[in-house]
């Protein structure tokens, strides 16, 4: 991504943390940059209004269950008060829009994986299109070592290589039927590149250095384990659920909200 690397100076010192922890500052932090976007971009005034008169016009429609007609001209105007309601509510969205992409990016970029720690064994690994058959060399700079052959025979379509190193950023080559591809390796105790390095030149579909995901919560009634991405978002539902209260702000739907939330 464009930004992964953009807020490095700023949240760097979050790496350093527990990541869990690191999770749950990010979703306060964003669910408060949200919410006072929100609170300071919209016509908080004219949203209660709103409010009200949608509620307003959902008891008539319970009134007039047997009038048909009558009912649909009210949900019609209810319908307009609520195109308006999210006409105006949806306005906080442009703001909010690239600084929630950029701090996305980084988390993605640094807590989505477990970093391979300095003398760990790792696995780095070729993936080639269906009916590749030939050799591929892998050249390993000064500080990685091999185990086994660095020169090994294409086998359902993959290659593997096991790794050790010491902490550092390294370029590993991968060469075959005359061509070279790199990719970036880092060796750290709380930091990663990227795993997967796409290549797709009719030969070699993709490059990955292995990676195990990292989870970070463990729900022990329901079995689940999850990654950072789901972490934020319960953890940013009850940020935004006490913010809100004590902000005391209009939102409009509230579920619909956090999904926007989520998937900026």
């Amino acid at each position: 991504m464009v930004f992964e690397h953009l807020l490095d100076p700023v949240f760097a010192p979050l790496l350093n943390l527990p990541t869990l922890l690191a999770v749950i500052i990010l979703s306060f932090l964003i669910s408060l940059i949200v919410t006072i976007l929100y609170k300071f971009t919209t016509n908080q005034s004219l949203m209660k209004d709103l409010k009200q008169e949608m509620k307003d016009f959902q008891k008539q429609i319970k009134e007039l269950r047997n009038e048909p007609q009558k009912a649909m001209e009210v949900q019609k105007k209810a319908m307009q008060t609520n195109l308006k309601y999210m006409s105006h509510s949806m306005k906080s969205t442009l703001y909010s829009i690239l600084p929630i992409i950029i701090i996305f990016s980084w988390m993605g970029a640094n807590f989505a994986y477990e970093p391979i720690s300095p003398g760990q064994e790792f696995t780095t690994a070729v993936y080639f299109e269906k009916g590749y058959s030939g050799k591929i060399e892998l050249s390993a700079p000064k500080g990685i070592a091999i185990s086994g052959n660095a020169t090994k025979e294409v086998s359902d379509g993959a290659v593997k290589w096991v790794l050790k190193g010491g902490e550092g950023e390294y370029l590993m080559e991968y060469i075959y039927d005359g061509k070279t591809q790199t990719k970036e390796l880092l060796i750290s105790k709380n930091k990663y590149t990227q795993p997967i390095k796409n290549v797709n030149d009719g030969l070699i579909k993709y490059i990955e250095i292995e990676h195990k995901e990292k989870k970070l919560l463990n729900l022990y009634i329901f079995g689940w384990e999850l990654g950072w991405l789901w972490t934020y978002i319960l953890f940013s539902i009850a940020s935004s659920i006490v913010i809100r209260k004590v902000i005391k702000i209009e939102i409009f739907f509230k579920h619909k909200k956090y999904f926007i939330l989520f998937i900026q």
